[in-house]
C-alpha cells in the first residue's frame, strides 16, 4: 500500500508489507525453564491451596515469573484481552494439568503459541479478508474484537486502511471500538480511511457512529488530516486523480457529518464564487465562527442572507393568538430588541412552541427562534 510519506504517523502502517512475518505482530516471548523439557511451553503455576481458590480468570503478574517457580504445561489459549491504553495483550491459558485458567502477559507465552492463536487473526486483518474474518468472530473462542499488534492497532484501523467496507461492517457489527486511537500517533479508524482516501468506509464508519471530530496525536480530526493531505496532493497529474477524487469524497463525507447538527445563529459574511461559495457562521453553542461551504447550510438560511434579513434571538413567548390569515401567531419577547413582537408559527421552533404550550401547565422554559436549521 502506498505509504503517506507526508504524514509520518501513516507513513509507518505499511499494511501489506511483503516482508510481514508472524513476528512481526507477536511481541518477543520467551520459555521458561526448567531447560531439560525444552518442547514445553512454560509459565508460573500457582502452588499453595489458597490461590487455588481464587477467580478463575486471574490475572498472573508478571513478577510471580522467577526460576525457582514450577512451571505447567500449556493446553491452548481460550481468550485474549488488550491492555489498557492497547499497551499490550494477554491472554486466558488452559492448561495440560488442570489447573484454573489463568490470563497471563503476552511476554511470557512462546510465540509458536501466540501465533497459532494471532496468525489467522492477523492475517486476515491484513488482508482485509471478509471470510476468514467472519469464521474466526463467529468461532467464539473469546478473542479480543479490539485485540492489538506491538503498535498497538487493532484490525478495524487495518480493514479501513485498505478500504474494505465488508470487514468495516463486519467489525463494527461486532462490537469494535470505532473510536480507538493507536498508538502510532494516536490515529483512528476514521483517520485511516481519511489518510488512505477511503470515502465509503468514511461514510460507513460514520453511520455506525464514529466521531469525526476525535483528533490524533497532533491534534488533526479526520478532516483535518484529509484537507491536509489534499492540499499537497499535486493537481493535474494523471497518477494523483484518483488520490485526490478519493480524499474529495472524505472530506465532503466528514465535512457533512461535522455541519450537520450544528445549529447556526446567523450568517455574518460571504465568499467565493459558483461552487466555492463559502458562509462565516456564528454558531448557537458558542463556538468559534467558521466558513462553511454554501451547500452545508440549510437553503432558507442562506435565502434570508442574500435577502438582507437579519436575525434576534428571542428570550421566550409570551402568548398566542390567530392571526388576520386564520393561521397561529407567537408573542416573542427578544433578547436584543425592547419591544415583543408577533411572529408566525412558521417562524418559530416546534420544540419551541411545545415549550410554550407545556408553560402554560406550569412548566417554564426558555425559549428560541428558529434560525433555519
Amino acid at each position: 500500500m502506498e505509504a503517506l510519506f507526508m504524514n509520518q504517523s501513516l507513513s509507518r502502517l505499511k499494511i501489506l508489507s511483503p516482508s510481514f512475518t508472524t513476528s512481526s505482530f507477536a511481541t518477543q516471548s520467551i520459555r521458561l525453564r526448567p531447560p531439560q523439557r525444552p518442547n514445553l511451553t512454560k509459565v508460573s503455576v500457582i502452588q499453595n491451596e489458597e490461590k487455588q481458590l481464587q477467580e478463575a480468570t486471574e490475572t498472573v503478574p508478571k513478577q510471580e515469573f522467577n526460576d525457582d517457580e514450577y512451571y505447567g504445561e500449556v493446553s491452548k489459549i481460550i481468550g485474549s484481552r488488550a491492555l489498557e491504553g492497547g499497551t499490550g495483550m494477554e491472554y486466558l491459558i488452559e492448561w495440560k494439568d488442570g489447573h484454573t485458567p489463568s490470563w497471563v502477559p503476552s511476554d511470557y507465552i512462546a510465540k509458536d503459541v501466540l501465533a497459532e492463536y494471532e496468525t489467522p487473526w492477523w492475517t486476515a486483518a491484513r488482508k482485509a479478508d471478509e471470510n476468514a474474518l467472519k469464521q474466526l468472530i463467529e468461532a467464539e473462542d473469546g478473542r479480543d474484537i479490539d485485540a492489538v499488534d506491538s503498535d498497538g492497532r487493532t484490525a478495524l484501523l487495518f480493514v479501513s486502511g485498505l478500504g474494505s467496507e465488508p470487514c468495516v461492517k463486519l467489525l463494527a457489527e461486532a462490537g469494535a471500538d470505532l473510536d480507538y486511537r493507536d498508538n502510532s500517533g494516536g490515529l483512528t479508524a476514521l483517520h485511516m480511511a481519511a489518510g488512505y482516501a477511503r470515502p465509503g468506509v468514511a461514510k460507513l464508519l460514520l453511520e455506525f457512529g464514529a466521531d469525526p471530530e476525535a483528533e490524533d496525536d497532533k491534534r488533526r480530526t479526520p478532516l483535518d488530516l484529509a484537507r491536509e493531505i489534499l492540499k499537497v496532493t499535486p493537481k493535474g497529474n494523471p497518477m494523483h486523480f484518483g488520490r485526490r477524487i478519493g480524499l474529495e469524497g472524505v472530506i465532503g463525507a466528514l465535512e457533512g457529518a461535522v455541519f450537520e447538527y450544528a445549529e447556526v445563529q446567523e450568517i455574518m459574511e460571504k465568499r467565493g464564487k459558483g461552487d466555492d461559495v463559502e458562509y462565516l457562521v456564528r454558531w448557537k453553542d458558542d463556538e468559534v465562527n467558521e466558513w462553511v461551504k454554501a451547500k452545508y447550510v440549510a437553503e432558507d438560511l442562506v435565502m434570508d442572507y442574500e435577502a438582507g434579513l437579519e436575525y434576534a434571538v428571542a428570550e421566550g413567548v409570551m402568548g398566542k393568538r390567530l392571526g388576520d390569515d386564520g393561521k397561529n401567531e407567537y408573542l416573542i419577547k427578544w433578547t436584543d430588541i425592547d419591544e415583543a413582537t408577533w411572529e408566525p408559527e412558521e417562524n418559530v421552533d416546534p420544540d419551541l412552541i411545545q415549550e410554550f404550550e407545556n408553560s402554560q401547565s406550569g412548566q417554564n422554559g426558555k425559549l428560541k427562534m428558529i434560525d433555519g436549521q
